[in-house]
């Protein structure tokens, strides 16, 4: 089971955007994250007519390390960590480190 999943609200604790926030989109892969509107990148791209695709420069985000971002926690307006409990029926949650709140989802 992973700390971060895609959906949860991180924020970013290291690197160019430090202090931003936002929803993690997808996994790219085992270690890195796309975060919705942290670590953009500016890409250009050739016109396709075949696609209907206009040509210019694209701003998209790049994935980022999942090391650099940090679950952010409503109650306390802060970064957090993430533990994980096994229930007595087997199912195994997350909650947050710093005030023991389960996390929902």
């Amino acid at each position: 089971m992973r700390k971060i999943r895609k959906g949860d609200n991180v924020v970013v604790i290291a690197g160019r955007d430090k202090g931003k926030r936002g929803d993690v989109a997808r996994y790219v892969d085992g270690t890195h994250v796309i975060v919705n509107g942290v670590n953009q990148v500016r890409r250009h791209t050739k016109p396709n007519p075949m696609k209907n695709q206009p040509g210019g420069i694209v701003a998209k985000e790049a994935p980022i390390h999942i090391s650099n971002v940090a679950i952010w926690n409503p109650v306390t307006q802060k970064a957090d960590r993430i533990g994980f409990r096994i229930m007595q029926d087997g199912r195994k949650l997350r909650f947050y480190k710093s005030n023991g709140e389960q996390i929902n989802g």
